[in-house]
């Protein structure tokens, strides 16, 4: 009888693994198995199909014959449905205890990019200050240059314009660099801003991902809770019968 019970249920698998689901469906299936430790889309949940291999070894015992042979037979059934119910929970404890880990990687992943954070601001700060001495720095050129036309203007007309000639090349050269750091700072501005960007996004994305994670295991948390009280208010009402 067991032999044909489990020809039935491969057959029963061959038949649904010809059918075709989406991705809405897949998904479905999936957590569906997850949630109640099946194989496959139909049958029985693996408590119910464990406590049903114990009720029959319990009865078969019970009974007043020469049935050691089949109580054998039902003992090793039962051993290996239990065998067969333990491993998906040992995967379990090894998927939450995988799930901590990551936690604690997450959140050394968080610290780390805080550090950084905090860097990048004293870095910002700190070209905030050089940006400060830079301008007091061309503000005394621009006095120094001012003081040099003034003296300039007492040579002869020739060395004046000579000198003029030099300094507006001079300007020319300031200016074109005044412009080529203009440029420099400006990107270095932009720059800074996505790198910030970046980091606020890493961050978001690392709460968001840590908010799932910890939904996740309530709400599974929760089902597993109700798929024990379940199954100990069909424990209830078996013994009641």
């Amino acid at each position: 009888m067991l032999m044909k019970g489990r020809k039935v249920a491969v057959k029963g698998e061959a038949v649904a693994s010809h059918y075709a689901f989406g991705p809405i469906e897949d998904d479905v299936i999936i957590k569906h198995r997850l949630l109640t430790r099946t194989t496959t889309t139909r049958g029985e949940p693996p408590l119910k199909k464990l406590q049903k291999k114990f009720t029959s070894f319990a009865l078969e015992i019970e009974k007043d014959l020469d049935n050691n042979n089949d109580c054998e037979k039902l003992a090793k059934a039962f051993l290996q449905e239990l065998a067969t119910f333990e491993l998906p929970l040992l995967k379990s404890k090894a998927i939450v205890d995988a799930n901590l880990r990551e936690k604690e990687n997450f959140n050394e992943l968080e610290d780390e990019i805080n550090r950084q954070i905090v860097q990048a601001q004293t870095d910002i700060e700190d070209l905030k200050k050089q940006l400060e001495l830079a301008k007091i720095e061309r503000q005394h050129k621009e006095e120094c240059e001012s003081i040099r036309k003034l003296i300039a203007l007492q040579p002869p007309r020739s060395e004046t314009q000579k000198i003029i000639t030099d300094l507006e090349k001079e300007i020319a050269m300031l200016e074109a660099e005044s412009v080529a750091n203009s440029r420099t700072l400006e990107l270095r501005k932009k720059q800074f801003a996505l790198l910030l960007h970046v980091v606020d996004e890493l961050q978001n994305t690392i709460e968001d991902e840590q908010r799932s994670i910890l939904e996740e295991n309530r709400i599974a948390n929760d089902e597993m809770k109700n798929a024990v009280e379940d199954a100990a208010c069909d424990n209830e009402a078996m013994a009641i019968d």
